[in-house]
């Protein structure tokens, strides 16, 4: 029976400080003349009135003041079904209009002396400090719980924001690396077409030198060629001896070419392909002496000097491999 009484007064107070007063007006249904206009203002007087008591505060009241609020409550709410019940058909609704209103006017001062001393009691319980106290700690003790699972979000993020910073610079220095073999290979693709172009000379001139034996093998009996003399015979021979001496070492040009281009193409493309390796050897590398050792090697691939193809001897100036192995201090020096 308690709780029924606490349920229908807190139902009653609820309906009334939640109905609209703009409501009440009516101006479609009743025109100009018969409308409530004037009743909205008394209208939302009471419905202050009865927000002024919190519904929280209203299980603490003895159950005879719970009782009272909802018959109050429900007083007002009748008033307020009365006009929205209002029938302008019926005879002297002009009269029944305005004693509505005036009614409403007149209920004012009866609930405010029931209800102004349960306002003061529960403006006096929102200011309890105590409760006020407890509230806060426990808006606090909310706060540190927010901010610590916002703390454990935030490492997580910055985790994987790390994670994803790593990545990048990872992509970046294989893309870094790759931009700069781009070079290597383009020069070696350049020296791959030159030795196309210098295989097909020498073919050409080889076939060119074989015609040409084959025909100064015949050249004596040609009648116009003829040596008549030992002086022309040797004019002749010389000749053939000079024309064969000349197209043989431009075959053995154009070979040597053939093979210079050949050869470079080979080392550009090794170039190349270490430059390609060389993040992931560096990566695979355990410890800065280890990556210095890749580094190095490296280097001296890349920036040593090669055979050129038409000189023999590899042999590495001293000046070069002392720059090739202090290489890995100076970048380590440079790096903040």
């Amino acid at each position: 029976m308690a709780e029924d009484t606490y349920e229908e007064a807190e139902k009653s107070l609820s309906r009334v400080q939640n109905f609209d007063p703009q409501a009440l007006a009516r101006v479609d249904a009743l025109g100009t003349e018969l409308n409530f206009l004037d009743g909205i203002e008394h209208a939302d007087k009471i419905i202050s009135l009865f927000r002024q008591i919190p519904i929280q505060f209203l299980s603490e009241l003895p159950k005879s003041k719970q009782a009272e609020i909802r018959q109050q409550a429900d007083v007002a709410y009748s008033l307020f079904e009365q006009i929205l019940k209002f029938d302008p058909k019926k005879a002297d609704a002009y009269s029944q209009r305005t004693a509505l209103i005036d009614n409403l006017k007149a209920q004012y001062d009866p609930f405010f002396n029931f209800l102004s001393p349960l306002i003061s009691f529960t403006s006096s319980r929102l200011r309890d400090f105590g409760a006020l106290e407890r509230e806060a700690r426990a808006a606090v003790q909310a706060a540190k719980d927010r901010a610590d699972e916002a703390t454990k979000q935030l490492e997580v993020q910055q985790q994987t924001a790390q994670r994803i910073l790593d990545e990048v610079r990872r992509v970046a220095a294989e893309q870094g690396v790759s931009q700069q073999a781009v070079y290597f290979q383009t020069e070696g693709s350049s020296h791959e077409t030159e030795a196309t172009k210098w295989q097909w000379n020498t073919i050409y001139i080889a076939i060119g030198l074989g015609v040409y034996a084959l025909i100064s093998a015949t050249v004596h009996k040609w009648s116009f060629l003829a040596p008549v003399t030992p002086y022309d015979a040797v004019q002749l021979g010389l000749s053939k001896v000079l024309i064969f001496a000349v197209i043989a070492y431009m075959l053995l040009l154009s070979a040597r070419n053939f093979l210079a281009h050949k050869h470079n193409a080979v080392v550009n493309r090794h170039r190349y392909n270490a430059l390609l390796t060389f993040t992931a050897l560096a990566d695979a590398a355990k410890g800065p002496e280890n990556r210095d050792i890749v580094l190095t090697h490296a280097a001296s691939c890349i920036f040593a000097p090669q055979d050129t193809g038409y000189t023999k001897g590899s042999a590495q100036p001293e000046s070069v491999a002392n720059v090739i192995q202090t290489l890995p201090r100076i970048l380590s020096s440079g790096t903040p």
